[in-house]
Order: structure tokens, then C-alpha cells, then sequence
């Protein structure tokens, strides 16, 4: 059975909405965002650097939320959920999958720091704006793309645990402006998705 590792309000959010989406039965292990939860020796020697999604699957042990949501798949997708190589959308799933990654977690991840992990006296107004300036311009392509579109290539696949993941995150954060009312929508609904509301209240 695969065991997950997981600290609430990170990317290994997206895995645990992807095995409830596959229906597969897992064990949880709840990492506090502590110093003491996540980089403890014991913890360290699954993650060198302390940090969370970690699946265990038999002998295997890793790391990264998108290299787990593809080992996921390929072993135990029994739902469809990445599409056919040899099909029309195969290629955009793979573009919005990385997507996420490349384009819409750096700026993300700098918003986090800028508010909620730096002291207030170590924060940096030139580079939070700088960020969210970023951000925005990132998630524009996004919101264009889903004009018409529930999700991101048509029906729900794991590209949507990616990206869609990180729309929820950013938009809960107050960094989706109002004018993105494709992402807006589509956060609803991925919200609205009994999968997605198990995941996301994990160790809450």
C-alpha cells in the first residue's frame, strides 16, 4: 500500500487529490510545518532537504509531486486520467502539467515567503510586487485557455491536480484578480469535486 507524506497547504495536496480521484487506499502520515515535523533525521532520510509530498510504494521511496503523479499514473491509473499518448490532447496535458512548475510555482512560492515566512521585519515590498506582478502574468495564458473549457483539456485529468492545484492555492492567496473569471470558474470547480475536498482537508 502506498504511503503518503504530507504537510497541509503544500504541493502534496495535489497527491493526495490524485489518489482519492483514483480511488486507491493509502496510508497518511501527517508532517507538521515545523522544524521538528519536517526535518528530523528520520524524516531527512526520506528527503534530504525536509520537505513533503513523500510516497512510499514497496522499495520505492520518492519525492517531487509531479514525478509521484506520474508513477502514480503509470502504475495504477485506472481512470484515464492522463491521456493516450497517441491522442489530440496528450500534448497540452503535458504543456499544463509543467506549466505549473515552470511558470506558476516560482512567483508562488516567492508570495509565500514574502507573507507568511519571513518576520515582518525581514520582508521585502519591492520583491512581493515584483512576484505578484509575475504571478499574474503567468496565470493570464491560463485563464485564456480555459475559455469554454470546465478543465484544462477538456475533461478532468492529473494535469489538473498540477496546475489546477496551484490555481486553487493562488486564488485562496487573493492573487487571482477578478478579471480571470475562467480560472475563477474553474476553481469552483475543482472545489465542487468530492476528490478534491477529502485532499484538501487533509490534517486540517
Amino acid at each position: 500500500m502506498i504511503k503518503l507524506y504530507l504537510t497541509p497547504n503544500t504541493r502534496a495536496g495535489r497527491v493526495a487529490w490524485l489518489l482519492e480521484e483514483l480511488e486507491i487506499e493509502y496510508d497518511l502520515e501527517i508532517l507538521p510545518f515545523t522544524k521538528e515535523g519536517l526535518k528530523s533525521p528520520e524524516h531527512r532520510s526520506r528527503h534530504a532537504l525536509g520537505r513533503v509530498p513523500v510516497i512510499e510504494d514497496g522499495d520505492v521511496s520518492i519525492f517531487e509531486s509531479g514525478a509521484i503523479i506520474q508513477y502514480v499514473l503509470d502504475r495504477y491509473d485506472s481512470k484515464g486520467l492522463k491521456p493516450d499518448v497517441q491522442s489530440k490532447e496528450y500534448p497540452y496535458y503535458l504543456q499544463w502539467f509543467h506549466y505549473c512548475e515552470g511558470m506558476v510555482m516560482p512567483p508562488m512560492n516567492q508570495i509565500v515567503v514574502q507573507t507568511i515566512l519571513l518576520p515582518e521585519e525581514r520582508r521585502d515590498e519591492v520583491v512581493l510586487k515584483q512576484a505578484m506582478n509575475l504571478l499574474s502574468k503567468s496565470l493570464s495564458p491560463v485563464n485564456n485557455y480555459l475559455e469554454g473549457k470546465d478543465y484544462l483539456i477538456g475533461d478532468f485529468s492529473a494535469a489538473d491536480c498540477m496546475l489546477g492545484h496551484s490555481c486553487f492555492m493562488a486564488n485562496k492567496f487573493g492573487t487571482v484578480s477578478d478579471d480571470m473569471t475562467n480560472i475563477k470558474r474553474y476553481v469552483s470547480n475543482i472545489e465542487s469535486r468530492e476528490a478534491f475536498k477529502k485532499a484538501i482537508q487533509l490534517g486540517q
